[in-house]
C-alpha cells in the first residue's frame, strides 16, 4: 500500500491550505483532483497563450489575443477527463502490478507509456476538436500532422517523469504532481496544435 499523508497542526496560511487540500483528498479523491486539474490545465493554456503573445510582441509580429476560450476548454478537459481519467489509471496501475510483482516497477512505465499515453493524447485531440467545434476533417488533419511529433515529445519529457510518478509518489498524489508537470505540457501542446 502506498504512503499516506499525515495532517499536521499548523497556523501558517500555507499549511492550513495544504491541511484543507489532503483533507479534501481523502474525502472526495475524485472530485478534488478533477477539480485540481481543470484549474491546473486552464493555467497551463493560460500560461501558452501568455508566452505566445510575448513573443509576438518581440518579434514585431501582429499581436496575438488572449483566447479566452482557451482555459476553458481545457479547464473542462482537466475536469471531465484527466482528473476522472488519470485517479483511475494510477489505481489500475497498482491493482494489476502491485509491489510484489516482478519487475513491477519497468512493467507498469510500458503500461502506462505505451498503452494509456497514446490513447489519452488520441482522446485529447478528439475531445479538444469538439470542444472548439471543429469537424471531422480538421481532426483527421491535426492528427496527421502533429499527433506523432505529440506523442515523440510525449515520450521524451513524459517517461522519466511517469517512471517517478507511478513508482515513487504516493498514489493520493500522482495526479496533482503529473498536473504540475502538465502545467508546462499542455502549454507545449497548446503550440502544438495550431
Amino acid at each position: 500500500m502506498p504512503a499516506q499523508s499525515v495532517l499536521i497542526r499548523d497556523s501558517s496560511f500555507l499549511t492550513r491550505v495544504l491541511q484543507q487540500y489532503l483533507s479534501l483528498l481523502k474525502r472526495y479523491p475524485i472530485i478534488t483532483k478533477s477539480v485540481t486539474s481543470g484549474f491546473l490545465s486552464a493555467l497551463g493554456n493560460l500560461l501558452s497563450q501568455a508566452l505566445e503573445y510575448r513573443k509576438s510582441n518581440k518579434e514585431n509580429s501582429p499581436k496575438k489575443k488572449i483566447n479566452v476560450l482557451g482555459p476553458v476548454h481545457f479547464a473542462i478537459f482537466g475536469l471531465f477527463i484527466t482528473g476522472p481519467v488519470s485517479h483511475y489509471i494510477y489505481h489500475l496501475l497498482e491493482v494489476l502490478l502491485p509491489n510484489t510483482v516482478p519487475y513491477c516497477l519497468i512493467k507498469r512505465l510500458l503500461l502506462e507509456r505505451l498503452i494509456f499515453a497514446p490513447a489519452f493524447l488520441l482522446l485529447f485531440y478528439v475531445i479538444m476538436n469538439a470542444l472548439e467545434g471543429k469537424t471531422l476533417a480538421d481532426l483527421q488533419n491535426k492528427i496527421k500532422t502533429s499527433y506523432w511529433p505529440a506523442m515523440k515529445m510525449n515520450w521524451k519529457v513524459w517517461t522519466p517523469i511517469q517512471f517517478i510518478n507511478i513508482n515513487y509518489v504516493p498514489v493520493q498524489f500522482r495526479v496533482l504532481f503529473a498536473n504540475l508537470v502538465a502545467l508546462f505540457w499542455y502549454a507545449y501542446l497548446s503550440s502544438v496544435r495550431k
